[in-house]
């Protein structure tokens, strides 16, 4: 397995480096809010992105956005009440351009076989991203700062890509601690089953290592009860998406003692005070931001300038509880201080 992940990463570096404006397929025809679809060649496919401007203002920072298992591209980009729950819209009105990608097996990108994935390449395609971004991608301007942010296991795919290339100017990182609730998250895991035995995917070619979760248990897994407006729980079930559990076991090493502290850029961890896999025994590091930052600042070298925000009332989805754009501006005044 060891060396077939260092293939299918020297791989995806050998196809990023050398890309160039017509490598990276680029829609020419930019939607109002200036965004692009973009797509990247790596081992098993291609990812699919796209790629957002600010709509009024030149930029030379990009966020780079990739959510975890259960979730596509419409996590940070969520078409209903925009302008409360769609995270990408809101740090391109502040001045930031995002980039919002789908892991392989996932979204628009490709379906490979689902015991091909792995958090090791999809690390390694997040690095070879940030490159491209850097030295302009698809024809667009070359960004000079790269800002990562993850969600529940892409967190720890953005942890693994900052400590593995120290080549980002920031690290945001959501549904993420070192105090992983166990019985929690196997109760979570439980409420998994087969793709091809849900409706919503029955049919459409997944192999049967392709779960989702069962109808009815995202309101349990990923919110606060009493902070999620019914309309965006259903269409979370509608958009709900497809992930491999191979992707869990080195992904899930992001929350063990070590490798965080490796971490040399500036970073943010966002936790819901009820997020139930995340915020250890009875919720006890995610009773304010105080509390979550000293559980996990002895985690981060002092190089990482921790910073901590806790949603009150959330789950671990962040982006979908009512009161999310408090985290909105919890993120942007923490891009302020570290990238302007």
């Amino acid at each position: 397995m060891r060396t077939s992940v260092r293939a299918m990463a020297a791989a995806a570096a050998a196809a990023l480096l050398c890309l160039t404006p017509g490598a990276a397929h680029a829609d020419p025809a930019a939607s109002p809010d200036r965004c692009q679809q973009v797509s990247f060649p790596v081992p098993g496919g291609t990812l699919a992105a796209t790629l957002c401007l600010p709509p009024d203002r030149p930029t030379d920072t990009v966020m780079v956005l990739m959510a975890g298992s259960n979730y596509n591209a419409s996590y940070w980009d969520f078409g209903y009440a925009p302008e409360t729950y769609n995270f990408r819209r809101a740090m391109n009105a502040a001045g930031y351009a995002t980039l919002v990608a789908d892991r392989l097996g996932n979204g628009a990108s490709s379906r490979p076989t689902s015991m091909s994935l792995t958090a090791t390449a999809t690390a390694q395609a997040l690095h070879d991203i940030v490159q491209a971004l850097r030295h302009g991608l698809g024809g667009a301007q070359p960004f000079s700062k790269v800002v990562t942010g993850g969600h529940s296991l892409s967190s720890g795919t953005s942890v693994m890509e900052a400590t593995n290339y120290h080549d980002v100017d920031g690290v945001l990182l959501t549904g993420y601690s070192h105090a992983l609730n166990i019985p929690e998250v196997l109760g979570v895991i439980s409420t998994y089953y087969q793709a091809v035995a849900d409706p919503q995917f029955a049919g459409r070619g997944y192999d049967s290592g392709y779960l989702v979760t069962r109808p009815g248990a995202r309101l349990h897994d990923f919110f606060g009860p009493d902070n999620v407006d019914p309309q965006v729980l259903a269409i979370d079930e509608a958009t709900k998406e497809t992930f491999s559990l191979t992707e869990y076991p080195d992904g899930l090493m992001s929350t063990l003692p070590g490798m965080s502290s490796l971490i040399t850029a500036p970073t943010l961890i966002v936790n819901g005070s009820l997020d139930r896999l995340s915020c250890g025994p009875a919720y006890s590091i995610c009773a304010d931001a105080p509390a979550l930052q000293a559980a996990e600042a002895p985690f981060f070298s002092p190089a990482a300038r921790l910073r901590t925000f806790v949603l009150p009332g959330s789950g671990h989805s962040v982006n979908l509880a009512r009161n999310t754009a408090d985290y909105h501006a919890a993120v942007i005044d923490w891009m302020k201080s570290i990238v302007g």
